[in-house]
């Protein structure tokens, strides 16, 4: 706010009008064109459109008088200055040169006759790959596939080797989408950038290797796990996309229905006891966490965890990547960080019976210990933990709750549309009207676009304490709980459906495991 206000004072002092928002629906990308991006990123001058034979222009520093002059030079014409908030104009910049750059099916068109042999070497600083338009076209390709994969939130790239062709397969929404599929003969050079990149030996191409980029997208840090495996017809690639801005998600965007979120907010206040979080892999549960971390963090706290890997960076908060090959293993680390006086711990996955133990023995004596657990549902993260050898007595007093979660599609907003359903499914009663995406430009003819999450929440009470002693059957303790109260994964996945946000055939195939008897 600070910022916002220095701002509007000097505007009114210049006499320029001031904008707290820039509408960039009708800028003129002509304009773009001939202003290169680093220029506009420094100066924090934007120009919009032409009106009258005058540049309207949105500027984040409106006393920078030298970048003014220097624009008005550029275009050879007067200007209408616009004051916008520094980070207003830093946005608007990112989002319209992001429209303008080349796609990585322009590049592919490029590649027709040029010497594929010769590779650049890495980068030694990570620069922002709108900026890197005049690179050897593998790297441009490579760039653009990045910044595609950024621009539409893929979470992994594909790059697979055929007999005769190469494959660029994007998952988007937990789904794969084949986006690309350029000539065979860029394979080995792809590979190879990709390997210099993340610091590979790039002769090596027998064995499978694993690295780590990072890179910067319209302003944004992304860090890219790599992986690349031998495979009859080449190498494979994999890179997962770990957006940095996601690491800030909140309690509230995590959809959490309201009696789970105000159960979970009174769980998040306790001092001690441990909270699991459960469902397979990408279910969201890492997200999960991260979002009880933000809410937790404060300077009052402190914060210890043991990742494997750190997936996004938090400010004030001690994280710990597990390495194996010298024996830093989640047992270990984690009997580390319980000398260094933690308020709060939180443990990536409890994989093993010694993790499980340590862990629990931390929640009962003064600490708040986050973990999750591959498991269905939440009554069976009980089962679970006896199973590995924990004492039942231990994990009745020690548990506070389990959440058990999934991801569901969310209903594109552009093209949902409301029906009235025809089928009938088994065991489900519909409400009378659903909604569902027609599929459009915006979500790949998918009809969904983003995720959200389906949750059932288990707090622990005295009888089911009582229950877990006594060694009763996860189905039992379900049962008892759902009499008190809890809501399914599916349930809470129905509402939503009735609500608009999903569609009843996504809820009843990310549930499907619960009930198997299910005939889809």
């Amino acid at each position: 706010m600070t910022e916002i206000h220095e701002i509007e004072s000097v505007a009114a002092r210049l006499g320029l009008p001031f904008r707290g928002e820039i509408d960039d629906a009708h800028a003129d990308p002509s304009l773009l064109a001939r202003l290169p991006l680093s220029f506009a990123r420094e100066s924090l001058l934007l120009p919009l459109r032409e009106k009258d034979g005058v540049i309207v222009v949105a500027s984040g520093n409106p006393a920078n008088l030298l970048a003014i002059d220097e624009l008005r030079g550029v275009f050879g014409k007067p200007l209408e200055i616009i004051a916008s908030p520094p980070e207003v104009v830093l946005a608007a910049i990112n989002r319209l040169y992001t429209r303008g750059s080349g796609s990585a099916e322009e590049v592919v068109a490029e590649l027709e006759g040029e010497d594929l042999s010769t590779i650049a070497s890495e980068l030694s600083e990570p620069k922002d790959l709108l900026e890197l338009t005049d690179e050897a076209p593998v790297i441009r390709l490579l760039n653009s596939i990045l910044f595609e994969a950024v621009k539409e939130r893929a979470s992994d790239i594909h790059i697979e080797p055929y007999e005769r062709e190469l494959e660029v397969r994007f998952r988007i929404d937990g789904i794969l989408c084949k986006m690309l599929a350029p000539p065979k003969v860029v394979q080995d050079a792809l590979v190879s950038r990709v390997k210099i990149m993340a610091g590979l030996n790039i002769a090596e191409k027998r064995l499978p290797q694993d690295g780590r980029i990072r890179v910067i997208v319209a302003g944004r840090d992304v860090d890219i796990r790599v992986s690349i495996i031998p495979t009859t017809h080449g190498e494979r690639v994999v890179l997962r996309l770990l957006d940095k801005e996601r690491g800030g998600i909140t309690m509230a965007e995590l959809g959490l229905p309201s009696a789970a979120a105000g159960a979970m907010e009174r769980l998040l206040t306790r001092t001690s006891g441990i909270i699991l979080v459960t469902g397979p892999t990408g279910s969201g549960k890492s997200t999960t966490l991260y979002a009880a971390l933000n809410r937790l963090n404060s300077p009052e706290k402190n914060i210890i965890t043991i990742e494997d890997p750190v997936e996004y960076q938090l400010k004030g908060v001690g994280q710990i990547h597990v390495n194996p090959k010298i024996d830093l293993t989640f047992a270990n680390g984690l009997r580390s960080i319980l000398r260094q006086d933690p308020d709060i711990i939180m443990v990536g996955e409890i994989r093993d019976s010694e993790t499980a133990e340590i862990a629990m023995q931390a929640s009962l004596t003064g600490h708040l210990v986050l973990s999750t657990l591959h498991t269905n549902d939440s009554s069976s993260a009980i089962t679970r933990l006896i199973d590995m050898g924990i004492e039942p007595f231990m994990v009745a007093s020690s548990l506070s709750a389990v959440l058990a979660q999934r991801l569901v599609r969310v209903i594109c907003p552009h093209c949902r549309e409301e029906y009235v359903p025809e089928k009938e499914y088994p065991g489900v009663t519909l409400p009378a009207r659903l909604f569902r995406g027609r599929g459009c430009d915006a979500c790949f003819g998918h009809g969904t676009r983003g995720r959200t999450g389906i949750y059932e929440l288990l707090p622990m009470d005295q009888e089911i304490c009582s229950m877990i002693v006594r060694r009763v059957p996860a189905g039992a303790i379900k049962e008892y709980a759902l009499s008190k109260g809890m809501k399914t994964m599916r349930e809470d996945g129905l509402e939503k459906a009735a609500q608009g946000i999903t569609t009843i055939e996504e809820v009843l195939r990310v549930t499907q495991e619960e009930y198997a008897d299910l005939s889809l």
